[in-house]
């Protein structure tokens, strides 16, 4: 098991807004049901428009068994997203977990 699948810390942490093109029906593959709009050219996933925000296709508990619902589908910035990255220490410690060790 990866801290990915035990963590979901970058799931629930900021908003994940993309590209409206990568949403089905416009060429991509992200499915619409699960996003919302914010303009005619950005998307953003269900959930993370809320505080705390939670994207709608996460599933699990954080920190212990989580899963993306659309994992294949996933818009840039989530497949973009490094485990270890900088950016995954700082959600880390926003949802109360702590740093991966190298």
């Amino acid at each position: 098991m990866t801290a990915c699948t035990s963590c979901g810390a970058c799931c629930s942490w900021c908003r994940v807004d993309f590209s409206a093109y990568e949403l089905e029906g416009n060429g991509g593959h992200v499915p619409v049901g699960l996003t919302v709009e914010v303009n005619g050219n950005t998307a953003r996933m269900r959930g993370t428009d809320h505080w705390p925000p939670r994207c709608a296709a996460l599933t699990g508990k954080l920190g212990e068994k989580v899963a993306c619902g659309i994992y294949e589908w996933r818009p840039s910035p989530c497949r973009e997203f490094e485990e270890g990255s900088e950016a995954c220490h700082r959600a880390r410690a926003k949802v109360g977990l702590p740093p991966l060790e190298s």
